[in-house]
């Protein structure tokens, strides 16, 4: 009994799993069907049922998270070229080669 061990595609694990969802079969008439163990089908049953409230989810929420960090990333460049900015007009005007409070 050397049985080589199937790979089945998402859409084929969805295919089964929405078919044990309706109920129209049993477990084990589903899996007999698909030639499947039947722990294998109620596997696949439980795990579309526990993932299925994150197809509502926003698509773009990773985009959102990388949005949020580029805004933080850039508002702090800004304050470290406000403050750079600020230095050099400081050591101008001690320097004697900017006109006091004049902004470049």
């Amino acid at each position: 009994m050397n049985k080589q061990r199937r790979k089945h595609t998402a859409e084929f694990k969805a295919r089964v799993a929405l078919e044990a969802i309706k109920g129209l079969e049993t477990i084990n008439q589903i899996a007999a069907k698909y030639e499947l163990h039947p722990v294998q089908v109620g596997a696949w049953k439980k795990e579309l049922l526990e993932g299925a409230g994150s197809l509502f989810v926003r698509k773009n929420a990773k985009d959102d998270l990388g949005q949020n960090h580029r805004i933080e990333e850039l508002e702090r460049k800004v304050g470290q070229l406000t403050m750079g900015n600020e230095f050099l007009e400081k050591k101008s005007v001690q320097l004697g080669i900017a006109v006091k409070g004049r902004r470049w």
